[in-house]
């Protein structure tokens, strides 16, 4: 592995100069099972630096509501920095990890300089995956970091905007047309919102198009949509789907896709609008640890979540590869996530002390939720299984719930009762950016502006 050389690399010191011999634990990732650690070490007279490559932690559950324009980017995400500004042992580096020296224990940022770690914790997540087919990514952005949801968004209402003024009838179909790759929670949450955007929010917007002529197209390789949910709860998603006007392709992966939209089972559907909800990969951690790693690219650990023969390197979250106490993977959730960073805490904290842990993680299956819209949702918790206007009440507590803080949780609450109340989506703002290439009728360019 090549690192830079001590001479070459100016390491960063603690911001306010701890005592000599305070332990240093490094947590790379402000995500859920990141934010746990440094919450489970408060107190325990360790140094914490957080390095993350965005300055803010993201409630990744609610994505596509802010895709679908039910809630703005800030009722989701909160600076990091602020969640710490009580804690004297944490500091927060907007940086991002270059290479990791497990000889020497420092982390490499990009810029050259370094970090000196005692404990190093690896929670970067993962992001999307296109199986081999990396060229589709200008074509059909996933859904994954906070930049995706205005990304998607401004694509949304563009080909809203695009066909009201398109006075060729294949052009403006296709404009109102979005395809989703992917069955999965994301891609039935996606799905569900985008029709509801079209049929419900905008129906009595727009003079010369009719929003009710809408095509909500959603693709799954497999042969049933929620592969992780019981088969019952599956046929009721797709038969509420249906339902809500959304049509449902199974067994039938795709093939092509373009700017001019995607092709399935031989047959292209011309499509303005096409959405990624079907895979995931790991960040590079294992490439910076040269650590064994499983097809996914996730880094496979021991029974505590170490790495091994590196006791003092742990990978959590969606970058680890950690199998449960049934034999299976433990799955890339938030409550997983947050169940490891616990533990990771809890063994810090008790190394400290001295004291000898053999107790392997064990993850605790929370149950798996996922919203279809127009009020109806699905939960399996194991002997509980809820659908309809139940379970999406039951979602909404729960997702509330976990947002961080009264003020964002009451938020989130009020554009929720106003937005099922009435209908009415408020964040329908179409925001310029460099990262949309939106250019299928070649009216606009790479960088997204307007072409004269």
């Amino acid at each position: 592995m090549k690192v830079k050389s001590s001479s070459t690399t100016r390491e960063i010191p603690f911001s306010h100069d701890p005592a000599a011999g305070r332990h240093r634990v490094v947590v790379v990732g402000a995500g859920f099972g990141g934010l746990e650690v440094v919450q489970g070490l408060a107190g325990s007279g360790v140094d914490i630096t957080v390095v993350d490559r965005r300055n803010h932690h993201l409630f990744q559950p609610l994505l596509y509501q802010v895709a679908g324009a039910s809630l703005s980017p800030s009722e989701i995400a909160w600076p990091i920095r602020s969640l710490f500004r009580k804690r004297e042992d944490v500091r927060t580096l907007l940086a991002e990890v270059q290479n990791v020296d497990t000889a020497h224990r420092r982390v490499t940022l990009r810029d050259g300089s370094a970090l000196s770690y005692d404990t190093l914790v690896i929670a970067t997540g993962a992001r999307h995956s296109y199986f081999g087919h990396d060229q589709w990514e200008p074509f059909a952005p996933g859904l994954k970091w906070l930049e995706d949801t205005t990304t998607i968004r401004r694509r949304v209402l563009l080909a809203f905007e695009e066909a009201e003024r398109e006075a060729d009838p294949a052009r403006r179909a296709a404009l109102q047309t979005f395809v989703i790759i992917g069955g999965g929670p994301s891609g039935v949450e996606l799905a569900g919102t985008i029709a509801e955007l079209a049929y419900l929010t905008l129906v009595r917007d727009f003079r010369s198009i009719d929003p009710g002529a809408t095509r909500v197209v959603l693709i799954e390789a497999g042969q049933r949509l929620l592969a992780v949910f019981p088969e019952d709860l599956s046929s009721y998603t797709r038969r509420a789907l249906e339902k809500l006007g959304v049509e449902i392709k199974l067994g039938t992966p795709v093939t092509e896709c373009s700017a001019g939209g995607v092709v399935v089972d031989g047959k292209p559907i011309p499509a303005a609008t096409v959405l990624w909800a079907a895979g995931v990969q790991a960040s590079p951690a294992a490439r910076w640890l040269n650590a064994e790693a499983d097809r996914a690219g996730r880094v496979i650990v021991g029974p505590d979540l170490a790495v091994p023969n590196h006791a003092d390197i742990f990978v959590i979250g969606d970058t680890a590869a950690s199998i449960g106490a049934d034999g299976k993977l433990v799955p890339g959730l938030a409550p997983a996530a947050k169940q490891e960073g616990q533990y990771v805490a809890r063994l810090i904290r008790q190394r400290m002390k001295g004291v000898s842990v053999s107790l392997p993680f064990h993850y605790r299956h929370q149950g798996n939720l996922a919203t279809i819209g127009s009020r109806l949702a699905v939960v399996d918790m194991g002997r509980l299984k809820l659908r309809g206007a139940l379970a999406w009440w039951m979602w909404k507590l729960i997702h509330i719930y976990f947002l961080i803080g009264a003020q964002n949780r009451l938020s989130v609450a009020l554009s929720w009762m106003w937005t099922h109340g009435i209908g009415y989506r408020g964040s329908r703002l179409i925001t310029d950016g460099n990262v949309d290439r939106r250019d299928a009728a070649g009216t606009f360019n790479k960088e997204g502006k307007a072409i004269d």
